[in-house]
């Protein structure tokens, strides 16, 4: 791939990149995979493979995670390749998704959640600051974006404000959210050697992105609220293991740098 010289002199720590072009046209070269997790998204898996724009996706990798509806299917109606997952997890899903792309590596990969909650065509933003060389990781937030009334719960935004609180308190790199929508380089990719196979699977992304000094920016991302009901946040449950094992891993990694 191909990229033109960076419109920025410095690397970046965090921080907003307001995206710029609304006309951009992918280049030719560019390799783009889009993996997505998902466990009983029959209702919403189709509207969101149908949201990506064309032209700038090589393929799209949906990763069944033991779901018990019609999520694999409808994702193969919809000209998706899917792959199952039997250990049960969001980190374990999306290292499968990694697994298979690694057979054909792409030049970037962007993660994406089934649930139609963040907006597919808003995709050639996060890959922006990526093909002008001022980061090679993009997280979407949904803090600074514009998001329907209800879309992000309380526990989710107290949480994401603690976590990213404490990552540039630790390690000197600003983000203000967690967010599922991102875009990474392959090469960035490999270099963080992603293990976590449940909820820490974003955060864990981010701080070794800060440890690596790995260049990442933040664009603003739209949210609305999900189809169907949320598997973490949703739940008592969800809500306490997703907040315990994130701080779990922020903490735990900036142990192993000192």
């Amino acid at each position: 791939m191909s990229r033109p010289k960076s419109s920025s002199p410095s690397l970046a720590n965090g921080g907003v990149w307001w995206p710029q072009r609304r006309d951009m046209v992918p280049p030719q070269d560019l390799k783009v995979d889009v993996v997505i997790p998902a466990l009983n998204e029959e209702k919403s898996i189709g509207l969101v493979l149908d949201a990506i724009p064309k032209g700038w996706v090589r393929r799209v990798i949906v990763v069944d995670n033991g779901s018990t509806d019609e999520t694999a299917q409808k994702a193969k109606d919809a000209g998706a390749e899917v792959i199952f997952e039997s250990r049960k997890g969001y980190g374990s899903a999306c290292l499968a998704g990694l697994a298979f792309a690694r057979l054909n590596p792409p030049d970037i990969v962007v993660f994406l959640d089934a649930d139609f909650s963040d907006n597919p065509a808003e995709l050639p933003r996060l890959i922006e600051p990526i093909l002008v060389r001022d980061a090679e990781m993009v997280i979407g937030s949904r803090t600074i974006g514009p998001r329907q009334r209800g879309a992000l719960l309380p526990q989710a935004v107290m949480g994401n404000k603690l976590a990213c609180t404490l990552v540039e308190f630790l390690f000197d790199y600003h983000f203000s959210d967690l967010g599922p929508f991102r875009a990474i380089t392959w090469e960035a990719l490999e270099r963080m050697s992603m293990r976590d196979p449940d909820f820490g699977w974003t955060v864990e992304m981010q701080v070794k992105a800060a440890r690596l000094k790995i260049p990442s920016v933040e664009v603003p991302v739209s949210y609305k609220k999900r189809v169907g009901t949320s598997k973490i946040t949703g739940t008592v449950k969800g809500t306490v293991l997703a907040g315990y094992k994130i701080l779990y891993t922020i903490f735990a990694h900036a142990v192993d740098d000192e």
